[in-house]
Order: structure tokens, then sequence, then C-alpha cells
């Protein structure tokens, strides 16, 4: 048997972190898009000679990143993948982010490295995740493709061909999506119709739940959408701010995405009931009127 570990603790430094925009883990695909145009960056730490440590580097198309998931300090053993049916797998079956060491690794496209910057493709890192280390991709020796996936196999056979249900905004989705488009920059449906092409069944880990007997409401990080299911075609009714007035008037509450933008929505849709006599959605209503042009 081997001598055991008399200390087990370990020491991990970042040496830089990612800056990605991406603060709310829906945002964060499970499987970045290769055709994807988006850019992110990594910033390697000052004063620890990092400059010299990326020399080379730029010759390679891919790195992988070792890194921490900042946001997730529990764990269990038995979890609920996104994917596939609403089934428990063992945790070291899955890529889910709760571990007993929360260590993350990603392969990412390099595009170019700048002294202590590295610009990155697309990522499934939230903005702020600490990077502990970068190592070269080489597919030599990184990619099996012939190997087997174990019940993800299963899961992605039955995902092949086009997606199984189709999905309709109705005017009122429509002209919510159009208004958060157009007035904040917030967009999700594109995310939103493509998870429920592919399974509108309630399931925790896609944040699906039943609202009542004929609705449904999915969790878009910030934002929720409602929406009914009739046989293969799924309608989205309408989408709502995800977190409740109280808690976006808070002001001991710091670090809710979209924050300005969910209180406006409730004082433009009346969302919730009352919500009116908040002062907090009078003055948001009243600036609203002020910034609109003659044409609106």
């Amino acid at each position: 048997m081997s001598e055991s570990i008399s200390d087990p603790s370990l020491t991990l430094r970042p040496i830089g972190y990612v800056r990605s925009g991406k603060h709310v883990k829906f945002q964060t695909l499970h499987q970045p898009a290769e055709s994807a145009e988006e850019r992110s960056v990594i910033e390697l730490l000052p004063d620890q000679d990092y400059e010299l440590a990326v020399r080379d580097l730029a010759g390679f198309s891919r790195i992988w990143l070792v890194w921490w998931f900042h946001r997730n300090p529990n764990w269990r053993p038995l979890v609920l993948p996104p994917r596939g049916p609403a089934r428990r797998r063992g945790l070291f079956a899955t890529r889910s982010p709760h571990r007993p060491n929360p260590l993350g690794l990603t392969p990412v496209k390099l595009l170019g490295v700048e002294k202590r910057i590295l610009i990155i493709g697309p990522c499934d890192l939230m903005e702020g995740t600490p990077i502990f280390d970068i190592k070269p991709y080489i597919p030599a020796y990184d990619s099996f493709p012939g190997s087997a996936a174990g019940w993800t196999d299963e899961v992605d056979d039955g995902f092949d061909g086009p997606p199984r249900f189709t999905v309709k905004l109705l005017p009122l989705a429509v002209a919510q999506a159009d208004w958060l488009r157009s007035n904040w920059t917030v967009e999700f449906t594109p995310r939103l119709l493509e998870l429920l092409s592919r399974d509108p069944s309630v399931h925790r880990g896609r944040r699906i739940r039943r609202r009542n007997e004929s609705q449904l409401v999915i969790g878009c990080g910030a934002w929720r959408a409602v929406y009914r299911v009739e046989g293969a075609a799924v309608e989205i009714d309408s989408l709502e701010a995800a977190y409740p007035l109280r808690f976006l008037e808070d002001p001991n509450r710091h670090g809710i995405p979209d924050q300005e933008a969910q209180l406006a929505f409730i004082a433009h849709w009346k969302q919730a009931k009352g919500v009116t006599d908040s002062p907090t959605v009078r003055g948001l209503k009243a600036l609203g009127r002020n910034k609109r042009t003659p044409s609106d």
C-alpha cells in the first residue's frame, strides 16, 4: 500500500481570469458552437513573467484551459444532467459543474497572443472564471474520435436529425422579446428556441417546471419564458423577469444580472400585481417616457 499523505491540502493560485461578458449560466452553452463568431479574453496576472511563459504559444490553434467553477460550492454523488431524460447519473460519468474539487477542463480556439492577453474563441466560461493552467492542444495525442462515450452516445442518437418540436412565439412574447432587444440589448430567444425544440418536458437540470395544468416555465438566466405544449408544437405565451421585485429593489442584494432591465420590464409590462406603487418602478416608467422620441 502506498504511503498516505499526512497533509492532503493543496494550494492553487490563479494565473489569470476570463473576460467573457457572460454573467449568467444560461449564456454559457454546454458545448459552444465552433462556428460562432465569439471572442473572449484571458487576462494573465502582472509581475509573474507570464509574458515569457506564453512564448511560442501563438503557433497552436487550440489550447486547454484548467479552471475553477468559482460559483459552485457544493456537490452530490448523483446528478441530473441537462442532456437527455430526467434520470440521475453518477457524478463522475457527467460533466456537472458541481464537483468535490470544482475543476474545469476546456479546449478553446486560440485566436491571438498579445503580451499577457490571450484572445480565445467560443467558450463555456463565465465572466471572472479563475484560470489555473494553460496547455497546448496537440491533435495527435488529445483527440480520440472513435472512443465510446457511454450513456451520452444513446442520448446523442436521440438528437440526430431535425428537432422533434416546432416552437412559436405568440404575439405578446414577440413584442416582449423585441422590446428587450431594442431597449436593453437583451437577447436570449435563440437559445430558448433551441432548448424547447429538442425537449420541452419538465426537467430540473434544464430549469423547466410546470406552472399549472396547461403551462410550463423555463428559466433563461435572468429571465423566464411561459409556454404550453400541444403534441409536437410548443407555443411561448410570454416572457418574464426571473427575479421578484423585492429582490430587484433591495439595496443589499448585489450582482443581480440585468437588474435595471428587469425593473424596466416589470414596469412596462405590468408583470407583477401592485408594481405601479413601487417608487423605483414609477421612476423607471417616467424615465422611459422622457427617453421617447416624437416618432415613438
